[in-house]
């Protein structure tokens, strides 16, 4: 049970459904201890409000690469003292890795209560996490994808042969947290081809996964640091 005394959080809800905005802010509205301080549609039409704001805490149920490659971006990098909690999400861990690259500290799927999505707000506020126990593991296994190598040391002995110019470009991108649409659109390539380079890089690298491939390469030097 959060206490009387617990400071008040301002939160910022984003939802693209009309219906959904206006009945999970009157649900929040309705307790003392959080603040929605506004109420958009998304990223782009909140843009100023955002940036003038007090908000501690942006609710939100869009995510895509793209529109995080922008604003939302640019705006935590000016404000990192915000936390961004996703709501409404697919059990895909793809889309979650993504989101954790981008730096996003909740992530609820869609069958998440209320209840659920203002512990999740309090967590923020903590300065705490909050996802699904199995994207949770993922997560873990992904960060201690070099196994037996100590903390801070390049693991290069997996890369078996150095890595082409257009590989190291496709890998920047998926560092960025591409897709293999948006990579393709990018680089004016077919997806066929985009996930063919990905896949032999990720059997050169010895990864389980593309983000995997990214990171390893990057802590050889030859992807610059995010």
């Amino acid at each position: 049970m959060v206490s009387r005394l617990s400071p008040v959080i301002d939160i910022y809800l984003l939802a693209e459904n009309r219906l959904l905005r206006d009945t999970l802010a009157k649900l929040i509205k309705r307790r003392y201890d959080i603040n929605v301080v506004g109420v958009s549609q998304s990223f782009a039409s909140a843009k100023d409000e955002l940036v003038n704001s007090s908000c501690e805490v942006i609710l939100t149920d869009s995510f895509d690469d793209l529109t995080w490659a922008g604003f939302p971006s640019i705006l935590l990098e000016q404000r990192p003292e915000i936390k961004v909690i996703l709501f409404g999400m697919n059990e895909d861990p793809d889309l979650f890795l993504r989101a954790a690259h981008r730096g996003i500290c909740g992530y609820l799927l869609k069958d998440a209560s209320s209840a659920e999505i203002v512990a999740a707000i309090h967590a923020a506020g903590r300065g705490e996490a909050t996802c699904p126990p199995n994207l949770c593991m993922i997560l873990i296994k992904h960060v201690s994808k070099r196994g037996g190598t100590c903390a801070g040391e390049p693991d290069t002995q997996r890369i078996k042969k150095p890595l082409t110019r257009r590989q190291l470009q496709l890998l920047t991108l998926v560092d960025e947290g591409l897709t293999n649409k948006e990579i393709a659109v990018r680089l004016n390539l077919s997806q066929f081809t985009v996930k063919n380079h990905i896949r032999r890089v990720m059997q050169q690298v010895a990864a389980s996964n593309r983000f995997d491939a990214a990171d390893l390469v990057r802590e050889t030097g030859q992807l610059a640091a995010r």
